[in-house]
């Protein structure tokens, strides 16, 4: 049967299997739905094996469960991985939601739900794909399914789950669509992602707050004072000041920038939709290059002092700031959070105390569009759209990408289907039921690739 008369005739159940899912509040940031993340992580046990995978089942980690899956089609076969997620963002503020967040709405051809997206939306998307291969007995190759239950709260069991289950986990290439395109109508694939390193800073002046009339101007006030260091570590061109920052950053080559010119982009429409009068970045590229293959540094919060109603002449002790490197592939944030805390010490005034704690963070991640499974992807997307897909590095980060290629030793392929208007992590989250249509068609198309 052809996949488009597959699609059509099933997708009623595709939905209703979808909502089933939807309907679990899988939220793993909220301790209170542990139980639902069980029950999620066994729903998605059942669907696979409904879907054609030989066995499937729930198994512990150090936090929320994952599921693994698989349908095996012989030892010398090659193998793709499906890694997906089932835990998603709280639903709050409620109130801003036009129907309730885990009861799916299907209205102006988009389902409307929390995780109906990000991540069952696009998770189902793979799983019909392979159903579909299995039912009418085009699968060549192996095929297996790792979904968990702790990515919207950093994957803190995933390293050590990869790392007991090196050999169960063992593919050719890892397939994953929690990713998004550049338009309905623009197709992409998602050829790059940034790292990230992340700091909070504590600046300590005085051993009291003090009456900023009697000290003020012969005490150094601690917010002040971390403006002033905050100020150094970004120069007038956009470039990061910290010293050997810069060593592991490569020049992206002349024919990617060409590509990314190639990309359409309206810089008027683009400040318009977030309120600005001009952009900023680095000198000597483009807004494209800088938010997603140029390293960037941002103050992600600050405070200290009095900050209530009214006013309190105050000259705090203490002041605080939480801020963020986005890095680009071949920096190691281990190594660019240990130099950015020595330059922020190195630039500490003597008459305060600074303290810099390292947060968190994770490594950048390439995929070569030379590689055999990009190329497989690249025809289901032109099959399913009518066009090929352009290659965009993104500006964000997803730090488990570079986890799997460093643990497993192999690339992942990034296919997602995502549109900017379907508000993940947002009230009212969505996802266009024609885009799922199409998704499932260039996934299916995908296998048929591969398995070649």
């Amino acid at each position: 049967m052809d996949i488009r008369q597959y699609i059509q005739e099933n997708e009623a159940r595709f939905i209703d299997e979808l909502s089933s899912l939807i309907r679990i509040p899988s939220v793993s940031a909220l301790p209170e739905h542990k139980d639902d993340m069980t029950a999620c992580a066994e729903r998605w046990r059942q669907l696979l094996l409904e879907a054609g995978a030989d066995k499937a089942e729930v198994m512990p980690s150090e936090g929320n469960p994952l599921v693994y899956a698989e349908k095996l089609a012989g030892d010398d076969a090659p193998t793709v991985l499906v890694y997906a997620h089932y835990d998603v963002m709280p639903a709050e503020p409620t109130e801003l939601w036009n129907t309730p967040p885990f009861e799916p709405t299907v209205r102006d051809g988009r389902i409307w739900a929390r995780g109906a997206d990000d991540d069952k939306g696009q998770a189902m998307i793979q799983v019909k794909a392979f159903e579909y291969m299995v039912r009418e007995g085009l699968l060549r190759h192996n095929v297996k399914f790792i979904f968990e239950g702790e990515e919207e709260i950093g994957s803190p069991s995933l390293n050590a789950f990869l790392k007991e289950h090196r050999e169960l986990l063992k593919a050719d290439v890892i397939l994953v669509s929690d990713t998004s395109m550049l338009g309905a109508d623009l197709p992409s694939l998602t050829t790059g992602l940034r790292g990230l390193a992340y700091w909070e800073i504590e600046v300590t002046g005085p051993n009291r707050d003090l009456h900023s009339g009697h000290f003020g101007g012969a005490v150094a006030n601690p917010i002040n004072t971390l403006c002033e260091m905050m100020a150094k570590v970004v120069d007038k061109d956009g470039r990061i000041a910290i010293p050997h920052f810069y060593d592991d950053v490569e020049d992206v080559p002349a024919a990617e920038r060409e590509m990314i010119a190639r990309i359409p982009f309206d810089e008027e429409k683009y400040k318009q939709a977030i309120g600005v009068k001009a952009l900023k970045g680095e000198k000597g590229y483009s807004t494209l290059e800088r938010n997603s293959c140029r390293p960037s540094f941002d103050i992600c919060g600050i405070w200290g002092g009095y900050t209530g109603e009214g006013s309190k002449t105050v000259l705090p002790s203490k002041a605080y700031a939480k801020v963020s490197s986005r890095l680009v592939p071949h920096q190691n944030h281990e190594k660019i959070s240990r130099l950015f805390a020595e330059y922020i010490r190195d630039i500490a005034p003597e008459y305060v105390d600074v303290k810099v704690t390292p947060m968190h963070g994770g490594e950048g991640y390439v995929c070569p569009i030379t590689l055999p499974a990009y190329q497989a992807a690249e025809k289901g997307f032109t099959k399913a759209f009518g066009r090929k897909p352009l290659a965009v590095r993104r500006g964000g980060s997803i730090p488990i990408i570079s986890d799997f290629e460093r643990i497993l030793g192999v690339k992942t392929v990034l296919m997602g289907f995502g549109l900017e208007s379907d508000a993940i992590h947002s009230p009212n989250e969505n996802f266009r039921l024609d885009i799922f249509r199409k998704g499932i068609e260039a996934v299916a198309e995908f296998h048929r690739e591969f398995g070649k």
